[in-house]
């Protein structure tokens, strides 16, 4: 699990989340409108908009679609559970996503714009630091 705290785009955690849930089976014209965003319930790993408008568009397979204008928060939980992140507005589109991330989480991610490579090579050299100094200590 890797922590996740970083600034990201109202766009690119819709995006994280597309590709995560439905990608291969959303109608094309809710993937490319920036105000449809995937909804499913807590049984299935939750994904929850928190908005100051949504209207409910379509139910698909477990993926219920709504429009949302003006979001204030978005929770994604995986259906594995191995993935629990929030997306928090700042300001306007732009917020912070924290949480925790699977492996697998991180290659949508990065796909989706959320985190850049230069986020995970930083992310894989930090790590990689802290487990030479805690070789080192036990080797002392």
């Amino acid at each position: 699990m890797v922590k996740m705290n970083t600034p990201a785009s109202l766009e690119s955690f819709r995006r994280f989340i597309i590709a995560s849930t439905c990608n291969s089976f959303a109608p094309k014209s809710y993937l490319e409108d920036s105000e449809v965003f995937p909804e499913r319930d807590e049984s299935l790993g939750s994904i929850y908009v928190e908005a100051a408008d949504k209207v409910t568009l379509k139910k698909i397979r477990e993926i219920t679609f709504v429009n949302a204008l003006d979001v204030l928060g978005v929770i994604y939980n995986s259906k594995s559970g191995n993935t629990s992140l929030k997306w928090r507005q700042i300001r306007r589109n732009n917020g912070k996503v924290t949480g925790e991330a699977s492996s697998n989480s991180l290659v949508n991610l990065s796909e989706a714009g959320v985190i850049t490579l230069d986020w995970v090579e930083n992310y894989v050299r930090k790590k990689s630091n802290e487990d030479d100094t805690k070789v080192n200590e036990i080797a002392n």
